[in-house]
């Protein structure tokens, strides 16, 4: 019984230490939060004698306890936007289960201590594989515990998150292996093993090291590239999304804005001027951009007075197929003709050209903006939920679109939930962006980490693509980043602000964006082949 209940407490302890790495102050805790999982799985307190089936089902229990709780904790908030946030929680906490109790049945199959090891490639398989489909939910990426202390990763330019991960595990495993060693029965001394330490005090201080060098020597390696620097201007507009955003008119809200906008700030040398997502919420459809009031009311009045201004703005916009198109798996049929069409959360710019630029979100929250395996089982689209503005699944495209503008400036608009995705964010600087805008509405979760954490991601993403960064949320924070990932002149939540800065746009490409999360995709190749080997062995016992 007490043995049960050590282990019962192993698992509590590793889900606290995990959701206390995740505030911005306890990050260090990450370092020691796998090592009490590590003893759980290695059967290190194991009540003996018991059957081997029980084992592996109470070894399975704890596992889910363990990453249920720490969902539970950390992402709690995603309940306040929808209730379905239950499947979030216990399907991602299947997932990482099942991750390490597949990289375990591999390591029995080797001996070793570097066996131990084998972790590390399964783990970042899951993590990059869960990137890349329909349930995608990424928000517990273990190397972005890093946002709030991102001069500890500045590394990232290289490997990406994938890199943070890998270090959190390795430095939990030799913790784990030093600490076994110690308290192992046939160890009389009990002494600490020095090289074991050396290699833990190693394995911490030297990517700090080379983060600290990479800090230093980020404008030497800029420098060349950089292009004239761009004042831009940010406008949290905080317009209540449940209340007021999708139910008041579209105008007042506009008018309202461009009040704050009047009495906070000079738009004279303003190059660029961001809303948030959504901001625009009428119906705009596409062929048809130039002739939306909205769009000639900024045209008339902003365009027309500051000719070198392009306006940023979240928007709704909609596509109408034409007879004979191939439709998308989230075409809507009109109700009263037969004819097909496509709505988008969309980022759009309007500037002194003739054209309005767009781009559509292409990572949907799934279940609010896109239900999954549409292509597979349509169905289940009846199910979409409604979050306010369009309801049921939104179209997207396949390119990262860039807005370009006649001064030579290229912008990447994120939107939302694509903030938190690394290689997605690179595609962006791959087609020509020189710097990176974040459109989000943030209010869905209320004053809750969840907007605070969605924040300090996208300083994960200005280190891995070296790009400066405009955060325009409609409430909860907007702010700035410079490349090295500082975040600055940031607004406090529900406050109607309007925030300036004077951002260094450049060219520069670093080795994570041109050759992309080698590190996962590594990982991935080495868990599959130490997976065949492994059932090679198995069978080959037998």
């Amino acid at each position: 019984m007490v043995k049960n209940l050590r282990l019962l407490l192993l698992a509590l302890i590793s889900a606290l230490l995990l959701s206390l790495a995740w505030q911005a102050y306890f990050t260090v805790f990450i370092f020691i939060a796998f090592v009490p999982l590590l003893f759980i799985a290695d059967e290190y307190f194991w009540p003996q004698p018991e059957s081997v089936k029980r084992k592996g089902l109470r070894k399975f229990g704890l596992f889910y306890l363990l990453f249920l709780t720490w969902n539970l904790i950390t992402t709690w908030w995603v309940y306040n936007a929808s209730p379905a946030a239950y499947l979030a929680w216990t399907l991602n906490a299947l997932f990482m289960v099942l991750t390490i109790s597949s990289a375990w049945w591999v390591k029995k199959r080797f001996k070793g201590s570097w066996s131990y090891f084998i972790v590390i490639p399964f783990w970042l398989s899951f993590e990059y594989l869960h990137q890349h489909w329909d349930l995608s939910w990424t928000w517990l990426t273990v190397g972005n515990v890093f946002a709030h202390q991102s001069e500890l990763v500045q590394w990232y330019e290289i490997t990406g998150t994938s890199g943070g991960s890998a270090w959190v595990w390795a430095v939990n495993i030799l913790i784990y292996l030093l600490l076994k060693k110690r308290w192992h029965p046939d160890n009389r001394e009990r002494s600490w093993n020095r090289k074991h330490s050396l290699a833990i005090v190693s394995a911490l201080l030297i990517p700090a090291l080379l983060s600290y060098v990479l800090y230093v020597t980020v404008d030497s390696r800029i420098a060349p590239t950089q292009l004239k620097k761009q004042q831009v201007v940010v406008v949290q507009p905080n317009i209540d999304p449940y209340n007021e955003k999708f139910s008041s008119d579209p105008q007042v809200q506009i008018e309202k804005t461009m009040d704050l906008i009047g009495r906070s700030i000079k738009l004279d040398s303003a190059a660029y001027l961001v809303f948030p997502e959504t901001f625009l919420t009428s119906e705009m459809w596409e062929d048809q951009l130039k002739d939306v009031s909205e769009v000639r009311y900024f045209k008339e009045q902003l365009i027309d007075r500051y000719p070198d201004l392009a306006i940023v703005s979240g928007a709704n916009t909609y596509k109408q197929f034409a007879r004979g198109e191939k439709l998308s798996a989230t075409a809507h049929k009109f109700l009263k003709e037969d004819a097909y069409y496509d709505s988008y959360n969309a980022a759009i710019q309007i500037d002194k050209s003739d054209s309005v630029q767009v781009y559509h979100k292409s990572i949907l929250v799934p279940g609010a903006e896109i239900m999954p395996f549409l292509s597979i089982a349509p169905w289940l689209e009846q199910y979409a939920l409604d979050m306010g503005g369009t309801s049921g699944s939104l179209g997207l495209q396949e390119e990262r679109g860039v807005f370009k503008s006649t001064s030579g400036i290229h912008i990447g608009p994120i939107i939302c939930y694509e903030s938190i995705y690394p290689e997605y964010v690179t595609e962006y600087v791959k087609n020509g962006a020189n710097m990176l805008f974040i459109i989000t509405n943030d209010g869905w979760w209320g004053d809750t980490p969840g907007y605070k954490q969605h924040m300090a991601y996208g300083s994960l993403r200005a280190i891995e693509t070296r790009k400066p960064m405009a955060r325009s949320a409609n409430t909860g924070i907007s702010c700035f980043i410079d490349e090295r990932g500082k975040i600055f002149k940031a607004t406090k939540w529900w406050e109607p602000r309007v925030i300036e800065a004077t951002l260094r746009p450049n060219t520069y490409q670093t080795i994570f964006v041109r050759a992309g999360d080698l590190f996962a995709k590594c990982s991935l190749i080495a868990a599959a082949l130490l997976l065949i080997f492994a059932v090679y062995k198995r069978f080959a016992k037998r």
